[in-house]
C-alpha cells in the first residue's frame, strides 16, 4: 500500500471509497469520499488497487475525485445479474477468486473500476453467493430458498415495525384509541417483551418497533396495553409469565360435569365403608370458604373420647389415569389472591360431588384417634368411611362459642395438649398474626387475623396431628408417599410459647427449607418425628396422591411405587413453586395497593436489622418489612419499637417508604 492508492472499506453496512494519505507502522491515514480523515489497518480493506490520485491536488480536489469515482463504480453494478451467473455456477461448488469473477462479468478488459462494481453487487446482494472479499461461493438451491425466505420474513417484519411503531405513537396521543385486528401480532410481541424481557423469543423485534416510535422504558408497555383495554390497571402480570390458565379446558369440564351427572343417575358403591353418618360432624373453615375438604367429630365415651377426622375420599371420583387428574397434578394446587381464587379442580367437584357439604353423605378417608380423659393419646386407627356433616362453621362461629360449646372445648383442650406434646418434642411455634387482604367491589381491604384464636388453633392443630398419624400409618405399612421433613433451624431464639413478636418474625428467617421425599424423616418444626400432607385433597395435588397411597394401604387404591412417588415430586416442584410466588407476590400487590392510601399516616414499627445504608424494619400493623432510612443523629438496633411515616408507596413498582416520624 503506497499514498495516493484509492482503497475501499465497509463501514455501517456501506462501501466507502477512499485515497491512502499516510501509511505508518501497519496503520493506514485514509480521506474518505464523505471528507473524513480515518485510521484503518489493511484489514479491513474491502478492495484495493493500483490507482493512483495526485495528492497535491488539494482535499477539496480529493474528495470531489473519489465521490466521481465511487459514482462510476456504482453505475457498473446495473450491468452485473447475479442471479444469472449463479445459474451458471452453482454446480461448481468452489470459491470463485475476484479477478475470475470480474471476467464473468465484465469480459473485454475489465479494470479496478470493474473489479470494484462486482465486490459492491455481491456485497449488496448475498443471496446467491457466499462473499469473502475477494472471493466467492455459490450456495445449493436449497440454501437459495432458505435465503429468499428469510428475505421475505425480515421485510415483513420491517413493515411491521415501521407500521406499528406509527401507530403506537399515535396510541400515546389518543385519549381512547383501540386495538385494531392488524395490530394483534404486535400487541403480542410487546407483551411478551414486556414479559419476559431478554427471555423472550421476540425481545430484538418488540425493541426494534419501541426504539423507532420513540419509547425507551419497556415499563411503557404495560400502560399502553391498560390504555387498549387488553390489560386491567391491576393486571396479574405473574398470571401471564408463568402461563397459568384461569380457566379449565372444555374437555375437563366436559368430563367434570359428566362425573357428576354419572353419580347423580348411578350413586357411588360405598361398600365395605364404616358408617359414621350418625355423628356430629363438623368444618371449621374462613366465612368464603366453597370447597370443604376435612371435618372433624368428638364423641364421649365415657371413660375416653374419639376424636375424628374425616377427610373427603377425592380419589373415590377422580381416578389417576383421568384427564382432571392430569390437570391437578399441571397445576399443582388451588391458587388463593386477595382478587381471585383459581382451584385445582373444577367447581363442580371442588364445590359438590367432592366437598363435605352439609347433610350430604361423603365417602372419606378417616382418622380415628382415641384419647384419655385428659386428652392424651392411646391409640388409633384410618379408615374409609362414610360422613354426613352437621354444622358448617366458620372460624367466627367457633370463636364465638368457643366457652360454651361442649365439643368445641374438648376440642380445644385436644389441640392445647397436643400442642404441648409436640413443643416438648422441639418443635417451633411461631406465632405471627395474618395479614387477610380482600377486594370487596373493587376496594381493598385488610384485617389482621389472631391465628392462636380457639378456632384457628384448633384446626392447625388437629390437622397437624391428622397429617402426624397418616404418616405414621403409611411408615408402618412401609408405603412411599410425599414425606416432608426439615432439618434443625439455623438458630434457635425462643422456647416454647414465649417469643417476641421480633423474635417470632426474625425465627421464621432461621428455620431450615422444608424437603420433599418418598421416605420419612424429622420434622423438626414440628417437633414430629414424620409428616404429610394429606388433608387437603380438594385443594392440594401432594395431598390426593398421598391419600391414594393411604387407600392402597385399606385396599382401595393401587398404590403409586416409590420410583413414581419421585417423579411426581420432580413433576409438581415447578408448579407448586409459581404458587408459592403468585400467593405471595399477589398479597404484597394488594396490600401496597391499600398502603397507597395511607400516604403520611403514622405507624408503629419493629427494627429488625441494620444494614449499609438503612434499617430493616417491620410494620407491625400490616406485618410487611420495608428499608428505613439511616438518619443522621439517629442511631437505632434491633428489636427497637419506633413509629414511622408512610411516605410513598407504588404496588405496581413493589415499593415502599417510610422516614421516622
Amino acid at each position: 500500500m503506497k499514498t495516493g492508492n484509492i482503497v475501499e472499506y465497509i463501514d455501517h453496512q456501506k462501501i466507502i471509497c477512499g485515497v491512502i494519505l499516510e501509511v505508518k507502522k501497519q496503520k493506514l491515514r485514509i480521506l474518505t469520499e464523505n471528507n473524513r480523515e480515518i485510521k484503518l489497518s489493511p484489514g479491513r480493506l474491502s478492495h484495493k488497487c493500483n490507482t493512483h490520485l495526485n495528492l497535491s491536488m488539494g482535499k477539496y480536489k480529493l474528495v470531489e475525485t473519489l465521490k466521481e469515482i465511487a459514482g462510476k463504480r456504482n453505475a457498473l453494478i446495473k450491468h452485473i445479474n447475479i442471479k444469472e451467473l449463479w445459474e451458471i455456477l452453482n454446480t461448481e461448488k468452489k470459491w470463485i477468486d475476484l479477478a475470475t469473477m470480474t471476467e464473468f462479468c465484465f469480459p473485454d478488459g475489465p479494470t479496478y473500476d470493474h473489479e470494484s462494481a462486482v465486490v459492491r453487487a455481491f456485497f449488496k446482494n448475498r443471496s446467491y453467493f457466499k462473499f469473502n472479499r475477494d472471493s466467492f461461493f455459490p450456495y445449493s438451491e436449497e440454501q437459495v430458498e432458505q435465503i429468499a425466505g428469510q428475505q421475505k420474513e425480515a421485510a415483513r417484519k420491517n413493515r411491521i415495525i415501521d407500521e406499528a411503531s406509527a401507530w403506537l405513537k399515535k396510541v400515546l396521543d389518543i385519549e381512547k384509541p383501540y386495538l385494531p385486528d392488524d395490530k394483534i401480532e404486535c400487541m403480542d410481541i410487546l407483551k411478551s417483551c414486556y414479559l419476559f424481557q431478554k427471555e423472550s423469543p421476540h425481545y430484538s423485534f418488540g425493541k426494534a418497533i419501541l426504539k423507532k416510535a420513540g419509547i425507551d422504558n419497556i415499563e411503557i408497555v404495560f400502560g399502553i396495553l391498560v390504555k387498549l383495554n387488553v390489560w386491567d390497571k391491576n393486571e396479574n402480570i405473574e398470571l401471564h409469565r408463568y402461563e397459568i390458565s384461569t380457566v379449565f379446558s372444555g374437555e375437563v369440564i366436559k368430563n367434570a360435569t359428566d362425573l357428576v351427572d354419572r353419580h347423580k343417575k348411578d350413586p357411588a358403591d360405598f361398600k365395605g365403608r364404616l358408617d359414621l353418618t350418625d355423628l356430629s360432624a363438623i368444618t371449621i373453615d374462613g366465612q368464603s370458604t366453597l370447597d370443604f375438604d376435612d371435618a372433624i367429630t368428638i364423641e364421649d365415651k365415657g371413660d375416653h373420647y374419639r376424636l375424628g377426622v374425616h377427610i373427603a375420599d377425592v380419589d373415590h371420583f377422580i381416578k389417576k389415569e383421568d384427564i382432571i387428574n392430569k390437570e391437578a397434578v399441571n397445576r399443582g394446587s388451588s391458587i388463593y389472591m386477595p382478587d381471585r381464587k383459581l382451584p385445582m379442580l373444577p367447581s363442580c367437584l371442588a364445590e359438590n360431588l367432592c366437598s363435605l357439604i352439609a347433610e350430604e353423605v361423603r365417602p372419606a378417608i378417616s382418622i380415628l384417634i382415641k384419647l384419655s380423659r385428659s386428652s392424651e393419646i392411646i391409640n388409633y386407627e384410618i379408615v374409609s368411611s362414610l360422613i354426613k356433616v352437621k354444622r358448617q362453621l366458620t372460624y367466627y362461629d367457633v370463636n364465638t362459642i368457643a366457652n360454651e360449646d361442649s365439643e368445641v372445648l374438648i376440642l380445644h383442650d385436644i389441640a392445647e395438649k397436643f400442642r404441648e406434646k409436640r413443643l416438648k418434642q422441639g418443635a417451633i411455634q411461631i406465632s405471627l398474626p395474618d395479614i387477610n387482604v380482600w377486594l370487596d367491589n373493587g376496594k381493598v381491604n385488610v384485617t389482621k387475623i389472631n391465628r392462636e384464636s380457639p378456632g384457628r388453633m384448633l384446626v392447625s392443630e388437629i390437622m397437624i396431628m391428622a397429617n402426624w398419624f397418616m404418616a405414621e400409618f403409611l411408615l408402618k405399612h412401609d408405603m412411599p408417599a410425599i414425606f416432608r421433613s426439615q432439618a434443625e433451624p439455623r438458630e434457635r431464639l425462643y422456647r416454647g410459647e414465649e417469643g417476641t413478636l421480633f423474635q417470632n418474625w426474625m425465627q421464621r428467617k432461621f428455620l431450615s427449607r422444608f424437603i420433599l421425599s418418598s421416605e420419612a424423616e424429622n420434622h423438626s418444626g414440628l417437633g414430629l418425628n414424620a409428616y404429610v400432607t394429606a388433608t387437603s385433597p380438594i385443594r392440594k395435588c401432594f395431598d390426593l396422591i398421598t391419600q391414594r397411597q393411604l387407600r392402597g394401604i385399606i385396599g382401595l387404591e393401587e398404590p403409586y411405587t416409590k420410583e413414581e412417588i419421585e417423579s411426581l415430586i420432580q413433576r409438581l416442584e415447578q408448579p407448586m413453586r409459581y404458587v408459592s410466588k403468585l400467593q405471595f407476590s399477589r398479597h404484597r400487590y394488594w396490600l401496597l395497593k391499600y398502603l397507597e392510601r395511607k400516604i403520611r399516616e403514622e405507624q408503629e414499627a419493629i427494627v429488625l436489622s441494620r444494614r449499609k445504608e438503612n434499617y430493616q424494619v417491620l410494620l407491625t400493623e400490616y406485618m410487611i418489612e420495608c428499608d428505613l432510612p439511616i438518619s443522621s443523629g439517629i442511631n437505632l438496633k434491633a428489636q427497637d419499637l419506633i413509629h414511622v411515616t408512610i411516605q410513598h408507596v407504588n404496588a405496581r413498582k413493589n415499593v415502599i417508604s417510610v422516614f421516622v416520624s
